[in-house]
């Protein structure tokens, strides 16, 4: 597989677009003013805290404060005597071996030495114990604002580079579950118990996916680079002003520069920029981290849009709708909700040419691969249900299952499927950091409130008759009603509805006159009294 990455630089954004084989595989969008918090260091100051939620409310500066659960803090070891106790008392304590680990740290895995593999035991305390209103803290921002919600936060600081993850606050040396091999993996986990002896680095590490056959000296680089890092962090945090209630102590790289960090490996072809200075910036940058992609880097100043001639922006229109054609002539529906995000497959024109079965296996088989394109490029999260049409044959539901798990192994975001149920559904969840590609550059609908659909003219005639009716038994005085509304309403109630308008008329003894707004949606209206 080939893959490309293009970078669109305007003074309003930044667009980075993954391609895959020349189809747009992810897109990634920063606006100016308005940067993702994701990766970012904030010193902030606890507004409030809620037991019963076991969670508390940071300021970090932002529009809305953030939030913090229990389960997202630094965990406390127990004090070494009552360690030591504990182990006198009980000969058969439970070892546990943690032998991965992936590169989204949302929660940090248990406390663990690096020098054996029993998981240190640690105490579990409720959150009131552990911060009270006005205390500042250091946390990092895990999930950014979505919809309504602030961000999420974190104290188990984690600070990425090109190969690892440095974790201040935990011993754990983890490798992530994308790298396969025993031997790969045992040889990441000792070379990198053995720098950090060396360079008396204190915390822990886990191994990137590009870390993979990695040379040991790449591995020590990082991990300078890292320490280096995190004694700035503390420094920052050291000069903070007394009278200050939050400030940024780090802030993560600029999306071009994190795309060559996190999205570039040996199989990208070619890294297409159409700004040169973010072009000069990326090459500094990749000669320092990723040289091989080096090379790789173009400057593209041709006149046409650098997304235009690879047909992204068309992509990105039809990521935007509702409907998702297949090759095949079946299509998906895809609804997005506040809970959770539903597709719904469909046969369409597909006929097939041997049976009913058939068709319908085809389909579903086909929809594995565009459904794992569309949740990476629409960045869809949290929980998904995929209503595939009805199959009969266990084999076919195995083989729709053993599909969508293969499409989703390129997915960066970590997904979770279950079995096909007797309906037909699979359940799944997809973890979410940030906003999805709907959410960014779409807002609710102004005329039906998101609901997507409004009401008919003829409804609409029927409450403006209504709303006449309260009018005349609340007001004696008015001799005249002026019903101002959209041309649709106005029409309908001057052709088809005339004949109610007449009765009405005659009923209340006032006269009613109509009045076009072409500003009012077709709900909107108003009664005038005269």
């Amino acid at each position: 597989m080939s893959e490309e990455l293009l970078i669109n630089i305007s003074p309003m954004e930044s667009r980075v677009a993954v391609l895959d084989n020349g189809v747009l595989g992810e897109i990634y969008i920063e606006r100016h003013h308005k940067l993702g918090l994701v990766g970012n260091i904030y010193l902030g100051t606890v507004v409030r805290v809620l037991p019963g939620m076991q969670a508390a409310f940071v300021d970090i500066g932002q529009s809305r404060t953030a939030f913090l659960h229990v389960n997202d803090m630094q965990r406390e070891p127990r004090p070494v005597a009552e360690k030591k106790n504990k182990a006198q008392d009980s000969t058969n304590n439970e070892r546990t071996i943690i032998d991965a680990a992936t590169d989204e740290l949302a929660i940090t895995p248990p406390v663990v030495s690096t020098q054996s593999t029993e998981v240190v035991p640690v105490t579990k305390t409720l959150i009131q114990h552990r911060l009270h209103e006005s205390q500042r803290i250091l946390v990092q921002v895990t999930k950014d604002q979505l919809g309504s919600k602030g961000a999420r936060l974190t104290t188990n600081i984690s600070l990425p580079s090109r190969y690892l993850v440095y974790l201040p606050s935990s011993e754990h040396i983890g490798i992530s579950q994308r790298i396969d091999g025993d031997e790969e993996r045992t040889r990441l986990k000792t070379e990198l118990a053995s720098l950090m002896q060396t360079v008396n680095l204190k915390g822990g590490l886990i191994a990137r996916t590009a870390a993979e056959r990695v040379p040991v000296d790449k591995l020590e680089e990082d991990i300078y680079y890292l320490l280096q890092l995190w004694r700035t962090i503390c420094a920052r945090r050291q000069e903070m002003k007394p009278n200050q209630s939050s400030e940024l102590i780090y802030q993560e790289l600029s999306l071009p520069l994190r795309s060559i960090r996190d999205l570039v490996h040996a199989d990208t072809e070619k890294v297409v920029i159409d700004n040169e200075q973010i072009y000069e910036q990326v090459r500094y940058f990749a000669k320092e981290f990723v040289p091989f992609v080096y090379d790789r880097i173009v400057h593209y100043t041709a006149e046409q849009s650098l997304f235009d001639v690879h047909r992204v922006e068309d992509d990105l229109r039809d990521a935007l709708k509702r409907r998702v054609d297949l090759k095949s002539g079946g299509y998906l529906i895809i609804d997005q909700t506040e809970a959770m995000t539903t597709i719904d497959v469909n046969t369409g024109s597909f006929v097939g040419a041997r049976s009913l079965e058939d068709t319908v296996y085809k389909t579903n088989l086909e929809a594995t691969h565009a459904i794992a394109r569309q949740l990476r490029l629409r960045n869809l999260g949290g929980i998904i249900i995929l209503d595939f049409i009805d199959m009969l044959e266990q084999q076919h539901k195995d083989d729709i299952l053993e599909s969508l798990q293969a499409q989703l192994t390129q997915d960066y975001a970590k997904t979770k499927i279950t079995q096909v149920s007797e309906l037909g559904l699979v359940e799944m969840t997809r973890k979410r950091t940030r906003e999805s590609l709907g959410q960014q550059l779409c807002e609710p609908c102004s005329t039906c409130q998101g609901r997507g659909f409004v009401k008919t003219a003829e409804t609409v005639c029927f409450e403006i008759f209504r709303e006449i009716m309260r009018c005349a038994r609340t007001y004696n005085s008015p001799k005249k009603f002026t019903v101002v509304a959209h041309a649709a309403v106005i029409d309908l109630l001057l052709t088809s509805e005339s004949d109610t308008v007449a009765d009405l008329e005659y009923l209340l003894g006032r006269v009613i006159t109509f009045d076009v707004e072409n500003l009012y949606t077709q709900e909107q209206y108003d009664i005038v009294l005269d």
